[in-house]
């Protein structure tokens, strides 16, 4: 089964208050989308990889990244939204390829053996979304007060890579387009098909970069990592 990995990095970032999108900012003196598709290079379960990139991004990335990473087939300029630009990433994905990882460019914590296992769990489910519990107590608010507490207890959350037989996660798109709707992930609009989506327990380390806080723990993250490759 020819596997394709789609990497939406088109966001511009506004919450890190930087002058550079925030899959671009340095992790460790790295760019955190090379982090990000390290792990895919050595993932040997995938065959190719569409990144989708910005038009103000698109010259950084060809000198600065892609020459780094050869199984990056194609480079798609994105949307407004994510939902947009993984869209557009669907439209370049070649006839032949049977499974498609999504996975966000600003998780960069990702592994090889989680997208593995993803891929895995894919050729049995069809649709797989990467989640963990919620170890939180879940306060449901509305204009400024408590109306309820949740049971934590079936409350999971959503990560990426989300991963999808190539022809559901195309109808899922596809129907999502034409009536205009929009989700916050990619499993979200699987769901709307009537279709279960089996869940594979992620890491609490995966975690997505969006605020200058994220970036700190990130670095922690990174400093705890080298220090057992170095061990």
């Amino acid at each position: 089964m020819k596997v394709t990995a789609i990497i939406p990095a088109a966001g511009s970032g506004t919450r890190m208050g930087t002058d550079r999108p925030k899959q671009l900012i340095e992790l460790g003196g790295q760019p955190i989308l090379a982090h990000t598709l390290r792990a895919f290079e050595g993932c040997s379960s995938v065959e190719d990889v569409i990144l989708v990139v910005s038009k103000e991004t698109f010259s950084f990335c060809s000198k600065h990244i892609l020459p780094c990473f050869p199984k990056v087939d194609k480079v798609v300029f994105g949307g407004k939204k994510r939902q947009d630009s993984v869209f557009r990433g669907l439209e370049a994905v070649r006839a032949d390829t049977e499974i498609v990882v999504i996975h966000d460019g600003s998780r960069p914590f990702v592994t090889a053996e989680q997208i593995a296992c993803s891929i895995d769990l894919c050729r049995k489910a069809r649709a797989v979304v990467t989640a963990v519990p919620v170890t939180d107590t879940v306060k449901y608010v509305a204009n400024g007060v408590v109306k309820r507490t949740l049971e934590r207890s079936g409350l999971w959350l959503a990560q990426t890579p989300q991963t999808f037989s190539f022809p559901l996660i195309w109808k899922a798109y596809q129907r999502a387009n034409k009536e205009g709707f929009y989700a916050t992930d990619d499993s979200a609009l699987v769901e709307r098909l009537g279709i279960k989506v089996a869940v594979l327990q992620g890491s609490y380390q995966n975690i997505k970069i969006t605020t200058p806080e994220d970036l700190a723990v990130a670095q922690v993250i990174l400093n705890q990592r080298n220090k057992r490759r170095e061990r």
